[in-house]
């Protein structure tokens, strides 16, 4: 993702908390600024806190071509869940979802 613009937020461990009705993300400070490359070791990345848009549960490949809208709370807010795709397309389509979000 960070080679398709995206920026670092946490690898591994994400710090959560909520200010009014926004939800937001950072690295812990013991791990800020890293990232593991499989096969390679751990990378000094630049990371920044950033503001929970969406939950990608990658453990679920999604199976519907247009998925119904899922919703998971986080700190009492809800959120859109979305599943991993096995198609090599997903990493630009979750940055276009990101960028613009879903039409409905």
């Amino acid at each position: 993702m960070m080679a398709l613009g995206a920026q670092l937020v946490a690898d591994d461990q994400t710090r959560l908390w909520r200010e009014g009705g926004t939800v937001w993300m950072q690295a812990p400070e013991a791990i800020r600024g890293m990232i593991e490359a499989r096969g390679i070791g751990v990378l000094a990345a630049k990371s920044t806190r950033a503001e929970l848009v969406a939950v990608l549960d990658l453990d679920i490949e999604e199976e519907d071509r247009l998925p119904p809208e899922r919703l998971r709370n986080v700190l009492g807010v809800d959120f859109a869940v979305l599943h991993k795709s096995a198609g090599p397309y997903f990493p630009a389509a979750l940055m276009q979802y990101l960028r613009t979000g879903r039409r409905e």
